[in-house]
């Protein structure tokens, strides 16, 4: 089993996210579950998002997940909030959004044993005319771990976008070809 933490901040659609793979994980034939952890937040306030992968067997864990085996982090200032990188497992990966060379980051990362690395904000300004990055978030994460195939998010994101489906599916796809990870 993949558990993966979210962290984000309210209005980045961190918990949408977990709830689009979670939908493609199922639709391949995997077990997933997703679930949100935030309280009377508003917009802006950091929010985290839980995301549970099995290839086999039904998830029967239903409590947050306290070491991640992948970060994916939405807004690269949460990342020194309550120092969301410990939480990583030793042999965890971590997906950041941030304008920040690859190399730079992995220096500051140095605890990562796997880092992915893209400037979502970018992608998202351009693609969407939004500084929302969930969708673009996605293509890395996948790039990153191969969790489910990019094929398999365009269905979720049609249902949930509508007319804009096109939009974040060309934004997921951008951040994945984009997405550096070593």
């Amino acid at each position: 089993m993949i558990g993966i933490c979210i962290y984000g901040r309210g209005g980045q659609g961190g918990v949408t996210l977990a709830e689009l793979v979670a939908h493609a994980a199922i639709a391949e034939g995997k077990h997933a579950q997703s679930m949100p952890s935030f309280g009377p937040e508003r917009r802006g306030a950091p929010v985290l998002a839980f995301l549970r992968v099995n290839e086999r067997e039904r998830i029967k864990i239903r409590a947050e997940i306290a070491e991640p085996d992948v970060l994916v982090v939405l807004d690269p200032g949460l990342l020194h909030v309550g120092d969301v990188v410990s939480r990583l497992k030793k042999d965890g990966t971590a997906v950041v959004n941030t304008k920040r060379a690859h190399d730079e980051m992995k220096s500051k990362l140095d605890v990562v044993s796997k880092l992915a690395t893209v400037d979502a904000m970018r992608i998202a300004n351009k693609v969407l005319g939004l500084p929302i990055v969930n969708t673009t978030m996605i293509g890395a994460l996948i790039k990153a771990t191969g969790i489910v195939k990019l094929e398999s998010l365009e269905e979720p994101m049609e249902e949930r976008f509508g007319k804009v489906a096109m939009k974040n599916i060309e934004t997921m796809r951008k951040a994945y070809d984009e997405t550096v990870v070593s």
